[in-house]
């Protein structure tokens, strides 16, 4: 990748959690986790965000494309009218500095807004100081656990609208 890409040449929108570009994504965020975490990463251990829990109208993936690859991912998990969980958030190392992660923070944030959403919550784990930051700086603030998600030191949350 290069390193002048502007946010603007990322290209975002949903897609079909079985999609194999979705799968692509999913599994290298798995992957990084299980590298990245002290202990590894078994998604079967964490809070489930299958794919039926990510497909309208119970959720939705999107996928984020920089060159006609896709470099990002992030989901939405919908918790009644008013509340959202944000799962599977990534961005691949060689697209990383991009905004990529922003962008696609953005989008999941407007598509949550327009289904009514007022509240998106998300749990992370603190090895992942770039989501961290990311999410601080976005607006979010870290609240009580909501979760019991094993693999979370950080809880945060975002008043939409």
């Amino acid at each position: 990748m290069q390193a002048d890409h502007p946010s603007s040449a990322v290209v975002v929108a949903a897609v079909d959690p079985s999609d194999p570009q979705a799968r692509t994504c999913v599994n290298a965020y798995f992957a990084e986790l299980d590298r990245r975490f002290d202990a590894g990463f078994d998604p079967t251990r964490s809070i489930s965000a299958d794919d039926d829990e990510l497909r309208p109208p119970a959720g939705l993936l999107m996928l984020a494309w920089l060159d006609d690859r896709p470099v990002g991912c992030g989901a939405l998990k919908f918790h009644g009218e008013a509340m959202a969980d944000l799962k599977r958030m990534w961005v691949a190392d060689a697209a990383r500095g991009h905004g990529v992660g922003r962008r696609l923070l953005t989008e999941l944030e407007a598509s949550a807004a327009a289904h009514g959403i007022r509240t998106l919550r998300l749990e992370t784990n603190g090895t992942l100081v770039e989501a961290i930051n990311l999410y601080r700086s976005a607006g979010y603030v870290e609240v009580a656990a909501f979760s019991d998600e094993p693999y979370a030191h950080h809880w945060f949350e975002k008043q939409l609208g």
